[in-house]
């Protein structure tokens, strides 16, 4: 559907859509804005008072939002509309960096994150990518022909675009919904059973040790009362020490808070944390005795938890902001995940040694991957190959060359003149014989 065609729809006043079946609609009674503004508030409650949360969160949007993302067609890096606005601008008021990393941060609180698309009226091309709060979004379909729009309600927008204007990019869902679990959700009864944990600990270090005062019935009560004020101004007043008095005993009541209590709360809370998002359990500053080295830990994060999330951004980006024209002709987006699994020093040494020996990739290509400028020089930008290395199918003809290039041996035929083969097998010339022998004549 073309974008002049996707107009027409909004503003036809005998499109009808139906909003998707949830648990706040029904007969007389739709409170599903309320419910997802309500909803929305409790989760980024969540992102703002637990700390592994926001240490999860903030690491994959961050990560997501410092990823380098061009176009491409048929492998080619491009300098072409729209890729500006994944590169540099967004819109006027917002970066591209901010613009994924609001994106991704919403994505993960609540499930699901928006952007829309706005483009020229006359050309239909993207000139401005827009955040879109996730409470203010309602998913309809259409009843006719099942088609998806979205419909938002907020103070900043107010329209129904079909499903081509918004990118939409989620947590997993069921096939029957359209909206994406929030990983707070399903966190809920563990992050609330580790703030009572907290809560709990945290009052019981607040409490001071009690007393039990045991004292003679014999004493009037003025005595009695004098007796416990002196008590507890010794309490007060000496850090807990206090003198025991004749017809009064002191028993002292400690609090049973034990550290190691909150410890495995806290351990257990961080692995289920690490679980749903899929992270590794050391983002979250558990290393255990099974610790991997940071290079391990970096390729399972980008293979298990980066790429899917990748793979969606890019099938957005290319369905929405290119046309199925650009498309068929090898335009693509792609965000480049290598630079995270290069390792350190070392291990990128002998990986570029790899490349450059192999004819994969020229010197210039990997002064790119280091930030470097480009050599000048015409022959960083030449495959090269390593001159020990040849084909396997070429194994009998380098064999022949080889044995037909090797040296005869020699026989006493084939001495030239003046020349003559000793014990060892050494040519001697006449020559230095005589010369011998004169020598041997003077002595």
């Amino acid at each position: 559907m073309s974008f002049l065609q996707s107009l027409k729809r909004v503003f036809n006043p005998r499109q009808e859509t139906q909003s998707v079946p949830s648990k706040f609609v029904g007969p007389g009674y739709d409170f599903s804005q309320w419910s997802r503004l309500g909803l929305t508030e409790s989760r980024y409650s969540a992102l703002r008072k637990n700390e592994d949360v926001y240490s999860v969160i903030s690491r994959l949007s961050n990560t997501m939002a410092g990823l380098p993302i061009h176009l491409y067609q048929k492998y080619q890096q491009v300098d072409k509309t729209p890729s500006d606005l994944l590169n540099g601008s967004a819109n006027p008021s917002l970066s591209s960096y901010q613009l994924i990393n609001s994106t991704e941060v919403s994505r993960n609180v609540d499930g699901n994150g928006y952007i829309f698309i706005e483009r020229d009226p006359k050309t239909g091309v993207p000139i401005n990518l827009w955040p879109i709060d996730t409470a203010t979004v309602t998913i309809e379909r259409n009843i006719e022909d099942g088609s998806i729009w979205y419909r938002v309600t907020g103070q900043q927008f107010n329209f129904l675009v079909f499903n081509t204007e918004i990118i939409h990019v989620k947590h997993i869902s069921p096939l029957s919904e359209y909206y994406g679990i929030s990983p707070l959700d399903v966190l809920n009864n563990a992050l609330t059973f580790d703030k009572a944990v907290k809560d709990f600990s945290l009052k019981e270090m607040k409490k001071k040790d009690a007393y039990i005062i045991k004292y003679d019935r014999s004493l009037d009560p003025k005595r009695r009362e004098a007796l416990i004020a002196d008590f507890v101004k010794m309490v007060n007043d000496h850090g807990g020490a206090v003198v025991q008095e004749q017809g009064m005993q002191y028993e002292r009541w400690e609090g049973k808070f034990q550290p190691s209590d909150l410890g495995t709360s806290t351990e257990i809370t961080k692995k289920k944390i690490a679980n749903v998002y899929n992270v590794p359990l050391t983002f979250l500053g558990e290393t255990g005795q099974n610790a991997k080295s940071t290079e391990s830990v970096m390729t399972q994060f980008v293979e298990m938890t980066l790429l899917p999330i990748v793979k969606q951004y890019e099938s957005e980006f290319n369905r929405k902001l290119l046309t199925q024209n650009q498309r068929s002709r090898g335009y693509y987006f792609k965000f480049n995940v290598n630079g995270l699994m290069r390792g350190d020093t070392q291990s990128r040494t002998s990986f570029y040694q790899m490349m450059i020996r192999n004819g994969i990739a020229t010197p210039n290509d990997l002064r790119k991957l280091e930030d470097l400028p480009i050599a000048k020089d015409k022959n960083a930008d030449k495959l090269w190959f390593s001159k020990d290395l040849a084909l396997l199918e070429q194994a009998d003809k380098i064999n022949a060359v080889t044995t037909t290039a090797e040296p005869q041996p020699t026989s006493n035929n084939n001495l030239e003149g003046g020349e003559k083969e000793n014990a060892d097998g050494d040519h001697e010339t006449k020559d230095s014989n005589e010369q011998q022998t004169g020598s041997k004549a003077r002595s």
